[in-house]
């Protein structure tokens, strides 16, 4: 009996292949991206987060950086961090390039491949300055850290500059400062600027005084906040120039050049001067828009959007995706939805919950935005909002503002540090975060100083040729 078990042979189970995991990738860490993230740490799915920054930048405040009121760390969390709770989540650092949707996969800058089961593009937008590409070196915008540090160095050299000008006309275009684009981002800029000069700085300078700072809020229609209700726009106006800012409506700027800025109104054509022009008027979708369009054969609209279907999925391709500033979506609504946080953030939320239902053979509905109402802040107690069942503005309105930020901020850690910044602000005016990095040279300036220096070498070459031929003559 012992002889036949052990001439018997042994039958083993055949090795089960391992189950890979459906693979997402997420392009993108704003918004969009990083709520599609979150929301798939628990799902039954692989998932890789690119993005050339190992940060998340909260983007609505960018501009209280601009204006030394936050520092850079106070609205950035890392990626890492952030996502460290997710365990199938990776994060990668690195620039996509480009997508190859037959193979499934997406190229980096460093020649590197990733290949998905489904991929979410939510690579933001950029400024549009409307063929005018070139102002940009002149008029900064604000999407990343780097463009509000920037901005943060021109406006505070600018003051720096004007307190050492001697020239009466270029001191006043030394503290006149241009922001063009009266939505939100125009607003809040304005507003945040117009403290700065008459609040913060107005006992910190000797030869010049920051009272005499000229803010001057340009835009193309005939009221600020061209998307909120008419009469939001009209408190809004109100409460800019109760801060002392300038507001002209129905004004296009048509060409800047050094220090001078050519604005039209109608058919009145000026020139002004000034040093600092801060850019707020529009934005274009991310390079990545065409890069889509070339390897899918989606359109695009004007500003380089990609058009989704109702489910935010590219036509034709059912396992690509667009989320946030990158997509055009037009679906139960009369304009496309605006391209702000909410809309990234209900849109990666419904993009995570949708792959979950589809490896599950359950029904997809279509995306349904939830307007939660939008709002601007101008101000200390100044604030416009929308609400959708009601409209605010004033106090009520700011104090809104305030704790809505707050609550949205990532980490726990940023919103302890921006609360408390906001609070010391409140009481005592002051600015913690007024530095000034990187080159010390504004550019209008310095070019108009070499101009000026390169026609008094004319001049006195020319003042030379004329004494030396006086003396061949005599």
């Amino acid at each position: 009996m012992t002889a036949v078990l052990q001439n018997r042979p042994v039958s083993t189970p055949a090795p089960t292949a391992k189950k890979v995991p459906h693979h997402v990738v997420i392009v993108g860490g704003g918004f969009g991206g990083l709520y599609a993230a979150k929301a798939l740490g628990n799902a039954n799915v692989q998932v890789t987060l690119i993005d050339k920054r190992n940060f998340h930048l909260f983007q609505p405040l960018l501009y209280q950086v601009a204006t030394g009121g936050l520092s850079a760390g106070d609205i950035s969390s890392p990626l890492r961090a952030v996502l460290s709770k997710q365990k199938n989540v990776r994060v990668l650092m690195g620039e996509v390039v480009g997508i190859e949707s037959d193979d499934k996969h997406v190229r980096l800058k460093n020649g590197e491949t990733v290949s998905y089961d489904t991929l979410i593009m939510a690579t933001g937008s950029s400024h549009h300055y409307f063929g005018k590409d070139e102002w940009s070196d002149i008029a900064p915008g604000m999407k990343t850290i780097e463009d509000a540090l920037e901005v943060r160095r021109r406006i505070f050299l600018a003051f720096e500059a004007a307190e050492q000008e001697s020239d009466p006309a270029r001191r006043e275009a030394l503290l006149t400062f241009f922001i063009v684009g009266g939505g939100p981002t125009g607003v809040e800029l304005a507003g945040a600027l117009a403290e700065l000069a008459y609040e913060t700085l107005r006992e910190d300078f000797r030869s010049i005084n920051p009272g005499e700072t000229k803010v001057v809020l340009l835009e193309g229609m005939d009221r600020v906040l061209p998307p909120y209700p008419g009469d939001l726009s009209v408190a809004a106006k109100k409460s800019l120039e109760k801060l002392g800012v300038e507001v002209r409506t129905n004004t296009l700027v048509t060409n800047i050049e050094g220090d001078t800025v050519t604005l039209k109104s109608g058919d009145i054509e000026e020139q002004v001067q000034a040093f600092t022009v801060l850019w707020a008027a529009g934005i274009k979708a991310s390079p990545m828009g065409k890069a889509i369009a070339q390897q899918t054969g989606a359109e695009l609209d004007r500003i380089g959007r990609v058009i989704v279907e109702a489910d935010l999925s590219v036509p034709g391709c059912p396992n690509i995706f667009i989320a946030g500033d990158l997509a055009h979506y037009a679906h139960r609504t009369e304009n496309p939805l605006p391209g702000t946080a909410a809309t990234a953030m209900q849109q990666g939320e419904y993009l995570a919950s949708s792959i979950k239902k589809r490896l599950a053979n359950k029904t997809v509905g279509a995306f349904e935005y939830k307007d939660n109402g939008t709002m601007a802040v101008i101000g200390r107690n100044e604030a416009v909002a929308d609400l959708g069942f009601t409209k605010l503005s004033g106090f009520p309105a700011w104090i809104i503002w305030i704790f809505v930020h707050i609550y949205f901020l990532i980490e726990f850690d940023n919103k302890l540090l921006v609360m408390l910044q906001w609070g010391w602000h409140y009481f005592t005016s002051q600015r913690g975060a007024r530095l000034i990095t990187g080159d010390d040279s504004i550019p209008a300036l310095s070019a108009l100083v070499i101009d000026e220096m390169t026609m008094g070498e004319q001049v006195r070459g020319e003042q030379a040729r004329t004494e030396s031929t006086k003396m061949v003559d005599a």
